[in-house]
C-alpha cells in the first residue's frame, strides 16, 4: 500500500538537473514511496532510477514523456511502462530517431533566434548545458549563460513558446501514433499537463485512446483540478498528479519541486491497480 506519489519528474537524461540517485533522495526528503521517472523522449535513466529506488523503499516507475502533435499544437504524453518492454529494440530505434530530430531542431531554433530576436549564441553553447537528450531549458540556459539578463520565464514565454517565430517541433508525431507506440511497448498512456493546451478541449483530447489524465499539476487551478477530474470520470479516465519537476532554475515557475503536487488515498490506489493489472 502506497501513500504519495508523484508521477512526472525529470532527470539529467532528459532537461531535469538531477541524477536518478539524487532525485530519489529529494523524493524521500519530501516523503514519497512511488514515483516514476518520466524524461523527455528517453529512457535512459530508468534503470539506475529503479534500482535506486529499492535500496530507498521508493518504488520507481518506468516512464517517459513523449512529444507529440495534434491541432499544429504540441501535445506531451505521458507513459507508464508496466514491465521491460520498452527496452524493445523498435522502441529504442525510435527513440534515437527523435533524439536526432532534436539535434536538428535545436540548430534551427539558435538559427532563428539570432533571425527573428537578434540573441546570438553557437550550437556548441547548447550542446555544453546539455547533459542528454537536448531540450528548451538547455537553450534557455544557453541565453543566460551568454550574458542575456533575461528571466526564465521571459525567456520561454517569449523567445522558446509555442507561438515563438524561433520555435521548431521536433519530430512530427501525431498524438493518436504516439499513443499507439506507447500501448504496443504495454505502458499505460497519460494525457500530461491539459491545462496547457490551447488549440483542442479536454473533450477532444480525452476522446482519443488515454487511460489517464494529469488532473493534479502545480499551475492547475482549483476549479481546473475539479474540471479535470469531472472529464476524468465522465470518460472512465483514471487520474495522476505530477510536479514536472525539472530543477534547473529558481525561476522557472511553471514546475513544481519534487513531491509538491500528490497522489493519494483511492486516486493512487486505484492508479496502482491498473499499473499492476
Amino acid at each position: 500500500m502506497y501513500n504519495r506519489g508523484d508521477f512526472h519528474l525529470h532527470t539529467n537524461a532528459s532537461d531535469g538537473k538531477l541524477s536518478p540517485k539524487e532525485l530519489i533522495h529529494e523524493a524521500s526528503l519530501n516523503g514519497l514511496d512511488i514515483i516514476a521517472i518520466t524524461d523527455h523522449d528517453t529512457t535512459l535513466n530508468v534503470e539506475e532510477g529503479v534500482r535506486e529506488g529499492i535500496n530507498n523503499n521508493i518504488r520507481v516507475i518506468p516512464g517517459i514523456e513523449l512529444s507529440t502533435i495534434h491541432n499544429n499544437e504540441s501535445i506531451h504524453i505521458l507513459g507508464y511502462f508496466k514491465d521491460d518492454k520498452y527496452k524493445d529494440d523498435d522502441f529504442q530505434k525510435f527513440l534515437n530517431d527523435i533524439e536526432d530530430s532534436r539535434i536538428f531542431r535545436a540548430k534551427k531554433i539558435v538559427e532563428n533566434l539570432d533571425t527573428f530576436f537578434k540573441i546570438k549564441i553557437k550550437y556548441e553553447d547548447v550542446l555544453d548545458v546539455a547533459q542528454g537528450v537536448i531540450a528548451r531549458p538547455h537553450i534557455a540556459k544557453a541565453i543566460i549563460n551568454a550574458g542575456y539578463k533575461y528571466e526564465w520565464t521571459y525567456i520561454f514565454d517569449t523567445f522558446l513558446s509555442n507561438d515563438s517565430p524561433a520555435y521548431v517541433h521536433i519530430k512530427r508525431i501525431s498524438t493518436a501514433d504516439g499513443i499507439s507506440i506507447l500501448k504496443k511497448v504495454n505502458a499505460l498512456v497519460v494525457l500530461a499537463h491539459p491545462v496547457l493546451i490551447k488549440k483542442s478541449s479536454i473533450d477532444e483530447m480525452l476522446s482519443l485512446d488515454f487511460d489517464g489524465v494529469e488532473a493534479v499539476y502545480p499551475i492547475n487551478t482549483k476549479k481546473q483540478k475539479t474540471l479535470l477530474k469531472t472529464k476524468a470520470k465522465e470518460y472512465g479516465k483514471f487520474i495522476t498528479a505530477g510536479s514536472d519537476f525539472h530543477g534547473i532554475s529558481t525561476s522557472d515557475t511553471g514546475h513544481g519541486q519534487v513531491g509538491s503536487v500528490f497522489l493519494s488515498t483511492d486516486d493512487l490506489e486505484k492508479f496502482v491497480k491498473e499499473l499492476d493489472s
